[in-house]
């Protein structure tokens, strides 16, 4: 890592895109968190079936899935800023309709799932677009730090989003979602709040091939396919995350204290990495640098695997967060980088589409291990493969292992 001055730290802290940007994307995902409590409480209130929670998660991503080429073209052909201030705004919409419905006491969960729709619509287009728009708001030549300040307020939003959630669904159903609607709608504001100081580029004529550029310029080029692919192998073998209820009853013996203190222990480890990498960025051998992130991941899910204390589990998912942001800094840096600014809308959808992915069938594939051999070895088995998945594509993708420099 090398050693920034204070001054050259503090820049990102006096350049108004970023910090407008940031400020937006933080206040998007408090309201997010808090919807994952708040909607999931209340469909199980509703409903008291298990179905109907697993069914939340799936009826977000399926937009997502269908609609991937045409928000990426969306994010490459229109103004990136106003994509994501759109989506915004209807996301803070649809939490104000939620409110509205639950303080008349007629709230459906068909109703609920339309508006989980559209929530999954709205991620869908401004994911991408946003992810596309960082490199542009990023003082030039530090992305590597901007994007470690913009993983730590989204790190920040995972720690207390839920509890904010928890604690305001406690006082009424009616108030997650008026937080979540006063959220979305003053991170919308801050989107439109943004100036870029380097124009994008003209869009290309819209047409066919130009719809799936993405997929293609992925394919073609081998340290992004590299990178958004161990990205996906590495989520998809190392969700651990969906066994913590388990391991806090069953196998630590310690109860929901315990669950609590495990689901805060990655980002709390994320947090404080991303403290050390906004200060001091990695500055040479990156592409190492990003592998070793994955391996440790892998070989602190192995110890969390085989914890029976729960100081020791805690440390291990907090190792793990601190491995995963290295990684993820380094990853995205590297495929924006990498992507001509024309086209990093309809690439930054084919990676949100893998990370999504990722993200739903590694919880998937951890509970079916589980179900199969167990729970100690479904962890184990994650993060043994997570290992033997960097090994893999360091061989597979020696350019990407040789990577020296970021900027």
């Amino acid at each position: 890592m090398s050693t920034q001055s204070p001054a050259a730290s503090a820049d990102l802290f006096r350049h108004p895109p970023l910090l407008f940007f940031v400020a937006s994307r933080g206040f998007s995902e408090f309201a997010y968190q808090i919807a994952t409590v708040a909607i999931g409480w209340q469909v199980y209130a509703l409903t008291g079936s298990a179905v109907y929670l697993g069914l939340v998660g799936l009826v977000q991503f399926i937009p997502s899935a269908l609609l991937v080429f045409i928000a990426g073209h969306a994010a490459d052909r229109y103004d990136r800023r106003r994509v994501v201030q759109a989506c915004q705004i209807i996301q803070g919409l649809g939490a104000a309709y939620l409110g509205w419905r639950s303080f008349a006491g007629d709230l459906t969960v068909p109703e609920i799932f339309l508006v989980l729709v559209m929530f999954g619509v709205a991620s869908a287009f401004g994911d991408p677009a946003a992810s596309a728009l960082l490199p542009a708001v990023a003082p030039e030549g530090h992305l590597q730090r901007a994007t470690a300040l913009s993983t730590g307020a989204w790190q920040v939003s995972i720690v207390t989003g839920p509890a904010i959630g928890g604690f305001a669904y406690a006082i009424s159903p009616v108030v997650p979602y008026a937080v979540m609607a006063a959220f979305w709608l003053l991170a919308a504001i801050l989107s439109g709040a943004i100036r870029l100081e380097r124009p994008a580029a003209e869009p290309d004529p819209p047409s066919l091939g130009q719809l799936f550029a993405g997929v293609k310029f992925v394919r073609d080029n081998p340290a992004i396919l590299g990178t958004i692919s161990l990205d996906l192998f590495a989520v998809l073998l190392g969700g651990a995350s969906a066994l913590l209820p388990i391991y806090a009853r069953d196998i630590l013996h310690a109860g929901p204290w315990a669950l609590g203190v495990m689901r805060a222990a990655p980002a709390v480890g994320a947090l404080a990495m991303t403290a050390v990498l906004a200060r001091h960025p990695i500055s040479k051998h990156v592409g190492l640098r990003m592998f070793q992130g994955v391996i440790a991941f892998g070989v602190a899910i192995c110890v969390f695997a085989l914890s029976r204390e729960i100081w020791l589990s805690a440390l291990a998912l907090a190792a793990m967060g601190a491995a995963d942001t290295i990684s993820v800094v380094i990853r995205v840096s590297l495929v924006q980088l990498a992507t001509p600014d024309e086209m990093r809308g309809r690439v930054g959808a084919v990676n949100y589409l893998f990370v999504n992915a990722s993200n739903q069938l590694g919880e998937f594939e951890s509970g079916i291990t589980a179900a199969l051999f167990g729970t100690v070895p479904a962890a184990l088995i994650g993060g043994i493969g997570t290992v033997a998945v960097a090994l893999l594509w360091m061989w597979l993708f020696p350019s990407l292992r040789k990577v020296q420099r970021l900027e």
